[in-house]
Parts: C-alpha cells; sequence; structure tokens
C-alpha cells in the first residue's frame, strides 16, 4: 500500500486503536501521538493502546490519548512495528487483528491485513508525515511529536540512516512552529546521574575485538540495581558503545528479569550487516541496527552472538 492509499484508508474508517511496539522508543511513541491527534482533528475516533513499558521520556508525548482494553476499536492500526513478537502483552489480543501496519523495517512479516512500508525511511516518524499530509493540517503539537519520531530514530542525525530527506522532514516539521530546542535538550543533551554510572560501569566490563573495531557491553541486573537505574536512565543505553573512538560495531547485552539477554546492535553496515547477525538469533531490524530476545546466560548469549557475527562475516 502506497502512503496515498493508507492517507484514503484513514479518511475512510474510524474507530481507531493504535499499537505501539515492545520497550516503545521515540519513533513508535512519536509516530502514535502524530497519528492519533490526526485523526482526531478530521472527526474521527481514535485512541493509542496502552502500553507499560512506555517511561516517563516520552508518556508526555501520549497522555489523554490512550486507552485499555475496554475499548473496542473498529480498525486496527500498527506504527513501526515489524513483527508479532514484538507486541507488547496488552496488544496480544490484536495478534490477527491489525488493518494496517505503517513500518519502515525491512523485517517486516506482514502480519496485517494492509501494510504501508517503505524500507528506506531513515523513521517511520517520515512515513507517518507524508500520510498525514494528505488529510490533516500539521499542527505544532504533531509536528513535535512527529519530529521527536525522525530526530531519535537518527541519533540526532548522526546514525548512518540519516539522509537528505531525514534533513527535510525535520525542517518542514519544525515549521510546524513547536520550539525544538528544549526537545533536543532533552533527548541528545540531558542524561541522568544513574545513567553516568552505567555507562561507566559498561566501559570498564568493556570487550574489544576485531582489532577494537567490535566493541561488546555487558549489562546485568547486578549493574542495574548497583545504581538503581530504571528504564528511564537506560533508554537507548546501545547507542553509547559507538560513540568510542574506533569501534565501528556495538554490541549490548542486557539481562533480562526472565531468563532472556536483550541484544542490541549498532554497526557499520558496510562493515556488518546488523539485521543479517541478529535474524540468525530471531530478531531483525536495519542494516546499521538491529535488535533481538535471546534466551540464555549472559555468557551463553555472548558465545551466540560472536558466533553470529562470524557467521555473516563469512557468509
Amino acid at each position: 500500500m502506497t502512503s496515498q492509499q493508507a492517507a484514503g484508508f484513514l479518511t475512510a474508517h474510524d474507530g481507531y486503536l493504535i499499537l505501539t511496539h515492545v520497550r516503545p522508543d521515540g519513533d513508535t511513541i512519536g509516530c502514535a501521538a502524530g497519528l492519533c491527534r490526526a485523526l482526531r482533528q478530521i472527526g474521527k475516533t481514535a485512541y493509542i493502546l496502552e502500553n507499560p513499558e512506555v517511561t516517563e521520556l516520552f508518556s508526555n508525548y501520549i497522555d489523554g490519548f490512550t486507552v485499555g482494553p475496554e475499548f473496542t476499536p473498529e480498525t486496527v492500526v500498527s506504527v513501526d512495528i515489524a513483527s508479532k513478537s514484538l507486541f507488547p502483552a496488552p496488544a496480544q489480543p490484536y495478534l490477527d487483528r491489525v488493518d494496517l501496519a505503517i513500518d519502515h523495517h525491512p523485517s517486516q512479516e506482514f502480519f496485517a491485513k494492509e501494510t504501508c512500508l517503505d524500507s528506506k525511511r531513515a523513521a517511520c516518524g517520515q512515513l507517518i508525515f507524508e500520510i498525514i499530509k494528505q488529510f490533516a493540517s500539521i499542527t505544532p503539537e504533531i509536528g513535535e511529536a512527529l519530529y521527536v519520531a525522525v530526530s531519535t530514530d537518527c541519533g540526532c542525525f548522526q546514525y548512518s540512516n540519516t539522509d537528505a530527506e531525514a534533513h527535510r522532514a525535520a525542517a518542514e516539521l519544525m515549521e510546524s512552529g513547536f520550539n525544538p530546542y528544549p526537545v533536543n535538550r532533552k533527548f541528545f543533551r540531558t542524561k541522568t546521574f544513574r545513567r553516568l554510572k552505567l555507562e561507566g560501569l559498561l566501559t570498564a566490563g568493556m570487550e574489544l575485538r576485531d582489532g577494537g573495531q567490535t566493541a561488546l557491553v555487558f549489562l546485568t541486573r547486578a549493574m542495574i540495581d548497583e545504581v538503581g537505574a530504571s528504564e528511564r536512565d537506560m533508554d537507548d543505553i546501545s547507542a553509547f558503545v559507538g560513540q568510542i573512538e574506533g569501534v565501528k560495531n556495538g554490541v549490548t547485552l542486557k539481562e533480562t528479569t526472565d531468563g532472556h539477554v536483550k541484544l542490541s546492535l549498532r554497526t557499520d553496515p558496510g562493515d556488518l550487516n546488523a539485521s543479517a547477525v541478529c535474524a540468525l538469533l530471531g530478531g531483525g531490524g536495519h542494516a546499521a541496527a538491529a535488535g533481538a530476545m535471546v534466551q540464555g546466560t549472559m555468557e551463553e548469549v555472548r558465545r551466540m552472538v560472536i558466533g553470529a557475527i562470524g557467521q555473516v562475516r563469512n557468509g
């Protein structure tokens, strides 16, 4: 489905429930907030399904727009969700009921009845922006939400997925009238003290491979408990590894409370395809940024990741 067809679909239906993914980031939240506001602007009934994993970093963008399981939707739309494995617990009843999926991941599994996919977009927020422009006015509130979507998925326009189109979208969104300074300061220039402590612990336990071009860091529950970190403190912590001089590929392994390890892989796509590595471990994503949830101990998953990297390189 093209963006024009998606816009036609959205204007032709009503009773919307918008789904976001597990461990929600700025892209999925910004997309949901922008789309929900736009649909309400044209007189549609629209809500965002409550997601218990939303942190205070993003919660203000969806305040007043969320709803629980008591709402019976006519139309279900997912934003920035590539697979059924990324549905949070409240969204599980809708695994086979998604009417339209809007996404930008090459690993999209086409679980919805209709899919609007553009894997060339740096952020799903760009695609949502293109769709919304066809039926609604871009207010400052919509502009800010979609700017958060685009800017966070591009790492403040520093990641390798950033292209001229991403900058053009950001500029056009800024013209909607919101103030970008507090947004950029909040997401890109401010860290909690607990976050800085975590980064220190990660640096102390870092493993360098491939002559320093690949770095692995290990975030254990003990480390999290030691500094008293919350999910807010750990948001996008995988980006930290790539800031080290000489590192092309950063591996972040985070221990969960249920016997799994969350893998986040950020790479130089010319050197290593992150999506291909994570696909071997049951995950997916983009060539430069991908992830997976792997069952096992930290050491077991470490060996699996190293093996998967070698398999992709030698394949």
